[in-house]
C-alpha cells in the first residue's frame, strides 16, 4: 500500500472514528445506556396491514415488512418504535408496482404472502421465517432479532448441507462456501490477503435466497449453526430476495440495487497506468512522455486501451490536450487518476478524459461517500461526452456494480500475491460485482516470472491494468524482455481476440445481473465439490473456459477439478471427461492451464492488437467444440458500437449460432441472421469456423452446396472460401471459410464424414 495513501486513509478514519465518538454509536440516538447488554424482541402486540406494508407491534419495538415484489420484501425493526433510513435512496433503486399480497392469522402466526413466497411472523415471541408458495422452507430464524446499543443480529437455522457466499471482494475467499467461517463487511483499508475491500452487505444461500442488508454500517456474518449476521447499528433493515437458483438471486437483488453498468470496448483491454509529471520515483519527466510509453506497446505489438497518465500522489498533467489526441492517434484512451476530488472532472471529460480512477484518499470512510464518488465520476463523464461512464474504485459499497470496476488496490507481486487473488475476483461475482481486478503482478516487488504468471490467468478477467512507477522498475508488458515479452503479447492478444465473448458477457451481466468471471459453484450449484476447496483456484470465464492459474513457482500444475461434462485442453486438443481432478499438468511457463467445455461456440475477432483494428468486411472467427451426446449448443453474439451510450435505446444487435453434432465429424452449423442495428454496423462480412472434430469429414457445404477442399494450410489460407483438415492442430480441427456473407441472412455449414 503506498504511504501517502495509508496516511491519508490513516487520518481520514481517525477524524471519522473521533467524529463518531463525539456523536455516539451508528444508530446510538436510540440507545439506552443503562439497558441489558442484548435485548431480544419480544412478543407480537399488534398487527395492521396497508396494502403490500405490514406493521407489527412487539412491546415499544416495531417491525415492518414492505413487499417489493412477488418475491422480494424488506424487514425493518426499531427498536424505540421510530424507523430511520441512513441509505435513503442511495443504494435501492425504484422498483415499480409493488406485488398483490394477502395475509391471515393463524393461532401461533401470521402469514404474509405474494404468489411466490410467504413470510410467516410467529407471535410469542416475533421470528420471521420464509417458505415458497409449495410450502417449503427458504429460512427461520431460531431466535428474535436481537440488539444492542450498537448492534443488531438476525439468528438462522443452518441447513444440513447449507452453502454461503457473497460479502462481496473478500481477498483469498469467496469463489468456495463461507459455510463454517465468519466474514466481515465494511472498510479495513488491508488490501492483502484476509482484507475486504469493495464489501457488499449482502450474501446469498444455496437454499434459494439472498439479504442485502440495507445500511453505510459494517456488517459481520458469521456462517455457523446457527448462522448469525449482524450491522453496526441500532435498527434492522434488510432485503430479502428469493429464487431457485444463485443466479436468480443475483439477478433479483441487482434488479433491487442495480445491474452492473456496461464498459466500453477499450475498457476491457488492458490499462497502463504512471505519473508522468514529475514522478519522484522515475526523475523529472513531462506528461507528454506517456506517448513514449504508448509507443514501447506499439513497437513491441502488445495491445493497450487506456492510460492513466497522472497515477502518483502530487502528480499534475499539463498538455492533456496533446496527450489526448497523441493516444488518440495510437488507437488508446486517456485516463486520469483522481486524487483530489471531481471539481476538474468536466473540463477533463471534454478534453478527451474517459477513465476516471478513484482514491481511498478523497474518498474517506467509504461508504456513502465511496459509493457517491463512485457515481458521481461515472456521471460526469457521461454528462460531458457521449462516452459511457468508467471508474475503478478500491473501496465501495453495494450499487457501485452500477459505476465501475472493483479494485482490489496496492498489493506486492509474488506467487502468494497470485494464490490468494485468484478465488477473489469470481466470488466478487456472486455479490453482483461484475469487474473485480487487480494490478497485473501488484505495484510493488514483483518478477519476470511472477508477471507472466499474473498476467496469464488476469487476460481471463474482463478488466485489468498494469501499474507503474512503484515497484523497483516498470511493470509494462515488455520491460523484461524475452522470453517473457512474447508470452505476454500470446496472452494478450488473446485477450483482444476473446473480446467479442467477453463482450457478450458483459452485456448479459446488464441483463442478469451475473458477471463473466464465475465460481464453478455457481454453474455447478448441485455439486458439492464445486464449492469446496478443490475448486478454489480455479474459476469460469463464461460458461466455457475453465481457468486454472499455476500460482507456485512450478512448471506442473496439480489438483484441478474438472465439473461434469467433456472438457478439452486449449492447447492440446487432450479432452477430459469430468468429474475429474487433473494433477501432472504440464505447465511450463508459457502454458496457462486452460479448459474448454463441450459445447463451446465461442466468438471470435482474429489477429487484432486494438477493437479499433477491425474494418467493415473483418472476419468473426468461431471457435466451435461439438457435444455430440448433448441437447444443440448455443451461443449468441451481442454486438453494439462499443463505446456510446446508443445501445440503451436498443441500437445493438445479437446473432446466434446453434450447433448439433450426431458424432464428432457429423456437425451442422446453423448461424443466424444479424438482429437488430447499430450505427457502423456490418452489413456483410467472412465467417470463419474452427471445429474440434478430432478426426477428418468427407467434405463440407455451405447453404447445400460443397465448399472446395483445401490441401495445405497454405491453400487455405489464400483462399476466400473452401475448408481444410488440419489434423495436427489440438487433436485435429476443420477449418472452414465462407467469403464474405451478408449479415442479415441466416447461413448452414455442414460437416459431414
Amino acid at each position: 500500500m503506498r504511504t501517502p495513501r495509508r496516511l491519508r486513509a490513516m487520518a481520514a478514519t481517525a477524524f471519522l472514528g473521533l467524529m463518531a465518538a463525539m456523536a455516539g454509536p451508528v444508530g446510538g440516538a436510540h440507545a439506552d445506556p443503562a439497558g441489558p447488554a442484548e435485548q431480544t424482541v419480544g412478543d407480537i402486540t399488534g398487527f395492521s396491514t396497508a396494502g403490500p406494508v405490514f406493521h407489527l407491534q412487539a412491546g415499544p419495538a416495531r417491525a415492518r415488512v414492505s413487499f417489493v415484489s412477488a418475491d422480494t420484501f424488506r424487514i425493518e425493526l426499531a427498536p424505540d418504535g421510530t424507523f430511520t433510513d441512513p441509505t435513503g435512496k442511495d443504494v435501492v433503486l425504484p422498483q415499480g408496482p409493488p406485488p398483490g399480497t394477502r395475509w391471515r392469522e393463524r393461532p401461533d402466526r401470521y402469514e404474509m404472502s405474494t404468489p411466490a413466497v410467504t413470510l410467516r411472523a410467529y407471535k410469542h415471541p416475533l421470528r420471521f421465517a420464509l417458505h415458497r408458495a409449495d410450502g417449503s422452507r427458504l429460512w427461520a430464524e431460531t431466535k428474535g432479532l436481537t440488539w444492542t446499543a450498537d448492534r443488531t443480529t438476525q439468528t438462522l437455522g443452518r441447513g444440513a448441507a447449507e452453502q454461503f457466499y457473497g460479502a462481496g471482494m473478500q481477498n483469498g475467499r469467496g469463489n468456495t462456501s463461507h459455510r463454517g467461517k465468519t466474514v466481515e463487511v465494511g472498510v479495513d483499508y488491508n488490501w492483502n490477503d484476509g482484507g475486504h475491500p469493495n464489501s457488499v452487505p449482502f450474501y446469498l444461500s444455496s437454499a434459494g435466497y439472498g439479504v442485502y442488508r440495507n445500511t453505510y454500517a459494517p456488517n459481520t456474518y458469521a456462517f455457523g449453526d446457527p448462522v448469525t449476521t449482524s450491522a453496526q447499528e441500532r435498527r434492522f433493515d434488510a432485503y430479502y430476495v428469493a429464487g431457485t437458483t444463485p443466479k436468480e438471486v443475483i439477478g433479483r437483488y441487482t434488479k433491487l440495487t442495480g445491474r452492473p453498468f456496461l464498459p466500453p470496448l477499450y475498457g476491457l483491454e488492458i490499462g497502463d497506468s504512471d505519473c508522468y509529471l514529475h514522478n519522484k520515483n522515475r526523475g523529472e519527466r513531462r506528461t507528454l512522455d506517456a506517448l513514449k510509453v504508448a509507443d514501447g506497446y506499439t513497437a513491441n505489438d502488445l495491445p493497450l486501451g487506456w492510460m492513466l497518465v497522472n497515477d502518483g500522489y502530487g502528480c499534475g498533467y499539463e498538455n492533456l490536450a496533446e496527450v489526448n489526441k497523441g493516444l488518440g492517434d495510437r488507437r488508446m484512451k486517456m485516463g486520469l487518476w483522481t486524487e483530489d476530488g471531481l471539481a476538474k472532472l468536466a473540463d477533463q471529460v471534454k478534453t478527451g478524459q474517459r477513465v476516471a480512477k478513484l482514491d481511498v484518499a478523497w474518498v474517506g470512510d467509504g461508504y456513502k461517500f465511496a459509493l457517491d464518488g463512485c457515481k458521481d465520476a461515472y456521471k460526469g463523464i457521461e454528462d460531458n461526452s457521449d462516452a459511457r461512464g468508467f471508474t475503478w474504485a478500491p473501496e465501495s459499497w453495494s450499487g457501485a456494480q452500477r459505476c465501475g470496476v472493483q479494485w482490489s488496490g496496492d498489493q506486492k507481486g509474488s506467487w502468494e500475491y497470485i494464490r490468494w487473488q485468484i478465488p477473489t475476483y469470481a466470488g466478487a461475482t456472486m455479490s453482483g460485482l461484475a469487474y473485480t481486478t487487480g494490478d497485473v503482478d501488484g505495484i510493488f516487488g514483483g518478477s519476470p516470472k511472477t508477471y507472466v504468471r499474473d498476467l496469464q490467468w488476469k487476460a481471463f478477467l474482463p478488466a485489468v491494468m498494469t501499474m507503474d512507477g512503484w515497484a523497483p522498475s516498470d511493470k509494462q508488458p515488455w520491460r523484461y524482455g524475452e522470453p517473457y515479452t512474447s508470452i505476454n503479447r500470446k496472452y494478450l492478444k488473446l485477450k483482444e481476440s476473446l473480446l467479442p465473448y467477453m463482450y457478450s458477457y458483459a452485456a448479459e451481466a446488464t441483463r442478469t445481473g451475473v458477471g463473466p468471471v464465475r465460481p464453478l459453484a455457481l454453474e455447478y450449484p448441485d455439486d458439492p465439490r464445486a464449492s469446496s476447496e478443490e475448486a478454489k483456484y480455479e474459476f469460469l470465464t463464461g460458461e466455457h473456459f475453465l481457468v486454472a492459474p499455476v500460482y507456485e513457482d512450478k512448471e506442473v500444475r496439480d489438483g484441478i477439478y474438472l465439473p461434469r461434462g467433456k472438457w478439452t485442453d486449449y492447447w492440446t486438443g487432450r479432452t477430459y471427461e469430468g468429474p475429474t481432478t487433473v494433477n501432472g499438468y504440464r505447465a511450463p511457463l508459457d502454458t496457462l492451464p486452460l479448459f474448454v467445455k463441450a459445447g463451446a461456440n465461442i466468438p471470435m475477432w482474429p489477429g487484432i492488437r486494438s477493437y479499433e483494428d477491425r474494418t467493415p468486411d473483418s472476419p468473426v472467427a468461431w471457435d466451435v467444440y461439438p457435444d455430440g451426446t448433448a441437447a444443440p449448443s448455443t451461443f449468441t453474439l451481442y454486438e453494439d458500437d462499443g463505446v456510446t451510450r446508443a445501445h440503451r435505446s436498443g441500437a445493438h444487435a445479437e446473432q446466434k449460432l446453434t450447433v448439433r453434432a450426431r458424432s464428432a465429424a457429423d456437425v451442422t452449423l446453423e448461424l443466424g441472421a444479424s438482429r437488430g442495428d447499430f450505427r457502423g454496423k456490418q452489413t456483410a462480412r467472412p465467417y470463419h469456423f474452427t471445429v474440434h472434430t478430432g478426426e477428418a469429414p468427407r467434405h463440407a457445404a455451405l447453404n447445400g452446396q460443397d465448399l472446395p477442399h483445401l490441401e495445405s494450410k497454405d491453400a487455405f489460407e489464400k483462399a476466400d472460401r473452401g475448408w481444410w483438415y488440419d489434423a495436427g492442430d489440438r487433436g485435429g480441427v476443420v477449418q472452414v471459410k465462407t467469403g464474405t456473407r451478408p449479415t442479415d441472412r441466416a447461413l448452414t455449414v455442414v460437416i459431414a464424414p
